[in-house]
């Protein structure tokens, strides 16, 4: 080919020679170069093995992932057979159960409080300032608000019982980190993230509403609250207490066990119950509660009462600190912390007022009663507190149960508003909640610099005075905005009813029974009647029967 070439191209015979030496000498270059080529192939075939090893490597590491997580998923859904829901056999609400979720309630929210007494330990172990720890409490705070806003209303949109049971079992796995950790951010993050997860008691309160039979919500609710309560008040006490003979590790350990103990006896014994809203969005969910607000005045009105009673009630324990450690008293630490001990009494009170009392009288009796003793409490403690001990114990006693009852009485009424929704009602509640708490924190200071004791003090009387307003705005009876249609009266008319006049039944307790006896023939018969116009068989039956007495009448008196 290439002689030829040459030749057409007018070059000499010694020209040609050497062109097909160089063709001669490049042919076989390309054929020394043979082996390396076959060398690389066998490198990129290599690779490609190599390569291919690695995605079934990876795959299998991902199914293992995924057959991981199916496994703890598996773990959570399974139920035990006594449990286990049954539409014809619904569980029925015990006392044991209502004192399991009150448990689970208290010793999961004192999450929340347990590093309160011990953030000087928690400086001098992490080796930082004060300032630098004295933010823990405040991104824990920040982080059950987040819970309240984004976890809670997922309790109407999941089964109760796993959801449960996995932010308890996620709580305490990272509660281990807690422990362990030796970093002060590693510390302050996972204490953010496991504040997210300890939203327990604002989903058991909900389905308390759920299981209770209407005219013992109140007293059911009460269990539950108290348990509560009573967790943040173990919480700082076992926490100062254990901390004062070993390290505050101990505390952390401590509280570890405790998480671990109710995530067994909630997956032990926590019924099943099925999702109230399983075909609704999350995001409509979230959107819900705004528009719940616009719908149901009775749900304003209990909001605005516990914004205006939890400011003055946070107020008064933030700035009783620096009373008590000055003039004329100059109380200990310890001394100090012993004050808590004074909302037992409340506590133990609160579940019996509620079944003799709430329970029997529409909800604005208690909540009434419960603002009037809290306005006395607080004119008590600011106006002879400055001279007397026996104001601030007596302001603590008294708020204590006062608030405690308004709380459940409003609660009481408010779950009744949309009982598939209480979650979202719930969280509506529970956010001015913690707004007054947040006000009360920081006016409370604000003023106590200022003003001194009885200048918060008077700011609390304030606030009670204006809860007192906005129940006195709108009457139990009243169906609008403001007003008090219907009358004054306070009696039930309905004692079945939990605020007297509403005609709801438990979600999932014996209210159900006989709606899920009636078999599908007989709801196929009701439909089948609807559509041709006549009534229900049963109400064809009644029907008949007044016309065969009726008949049977007349042919006597003939």
């Amino acid at each position: 080919m290439f002689a030829n070439k040459s030749l057409s191209s007018g070059e000499s015979p010694r020209s040609q020679r050497g062109a097909i030496d160089l063709a001669l000498s490049k042919n076989g270059n390309k054929a020394a170069q043979t082996p390396s080529t076959i060398s690389d192939s066998t490198q990129k075939a290599g690779d490609f093995v190599g390569e291919a090893e690695r995605d079934v490597v990876a795959e299998n590491e991902a199914q293992g992932k995924s057959s991981t997580w199916r496994t703890v998923w598996e773990i959570l859904n399974w139920t035990p057979p006594n449990c286990r829901w049954d539409p014809d056999r619904p569980p029925q609400f015990s006392m044991s159960m209502n004192v399991l979720f009150a448990f689970a309630a208290g010793f999961t929210v004192a999450n929340l409080y347990y590093n309160h007494p011990i953030l000087n330990l928690l400086a001098k172990d992490f080796n930082v300032r004060y300032e630098q720890v004295a933010q823990i409490p405040t991104v824990m705070q920040a982080g059950y608000a987040a819970g309240l806003l984004f976890l809670c209303p997922l309790g109407d949109l999941l089964p109760r019982r796993p959801f449960v049971c996995g932010l308890v079992g996620l709580t305490a796995t990272m509660w281990l980190i807690l422990c362990l950790t030796n970093d002060l951010n590693t510390f302050t993050a996972i204490s953010f993230i496991v504040a997210i997860t300890t939203v327990t008691p604002q989903l058991m309160l909900p389905l308390v509403g759920d299981l209770a039979p209407p005219s013992r919500r109140a007293a059911a609710l009460s269990v539950v609250v108290s348990g509560l309560m009573l967790g943040v008040l173990v919480a700082r006490v076992l926490s100062g207490t254990i901390s004062n003979y070993t390290s505050w590790r101990a505390v952390y350990w401590m509280a570890l066990v405790l998480q671990y103990i109710i995530f067994v006896l909630l997956w032990l014994f926590m019924p099943d119950y099925p999702a109230t809203n399983p075909g609704m969005n999350y995001f409509r969910i979230l959107l819900d509660i705004v528009k719940m607000l616009g719908r149901h005045p009775v749900l304003v009105q209990a909001c605005l009462a516990a914004l205006l009673t939890s400011a003055p009630f946070t107020s008064f324990w933030t700035t009783l600190t620096f009373l008590l450690a000055g003039e004329p008293y100059h109380y200990s630490s310890l001394t100090i912390g012993l004050f808590g001990l004074i909302g037992i009494s409340g506590m133990l009170m609160s579940p019996i007022y509620a079944r003799t009392v709430t329970d029997r009288f529409v909800p604005h009796f208690s909540v009434f009663f419960g603002l009037s003793l809290s306005l006395i409490g607080v004119c008590l403690g600011t106006y002879t507190g400055t001279f007397t001990v026996a104001g601030p114990v007596l302001q603590a006693l008294l708020t204590d149960f006062g608030n405690q009852t308004a709380q459940i009485a409003n609660r009481s009424a408010i779950y009744s508003v949309e009982p598939k929704r209480r979650n979202g009602v719930n969280t509506a509640f529970m956010i001015f909640t913690f707004i007054g708490q947040l006000i009360g924190t920081a006016g409370g200071n604000h003023v106590y610099a200022r003003a001194g004791w009885i200048g918060s003090g008077s700011m609390s009387v304030g606030f009670v005075s204006a809860a007192i307003c906005v129940m006195l705005a709108r009457g139990p009876w009243e169906e609008g905005w403001l007003g008090w249609s219907g009358g004054w009266s306070m009696k039930k008319k309905d004692r079945e009813s939990a605020d007297g006049k509403t005609k709801d039944k438990p979600l999932h307790g014996p209210g159900k029974v006989e709606e899920s006896k009636r078999g599908t023939n007989e709801k196929m018969l009701d439909e089948l009647a609807a559509e041709e116009g006549r009534g229900s068989p049963l109400e064809e039956g009644i029907k008949i029967q007044h016309e065969e007495t009726h008949t049977a009448t007349k042919d006597k008196a003939r």
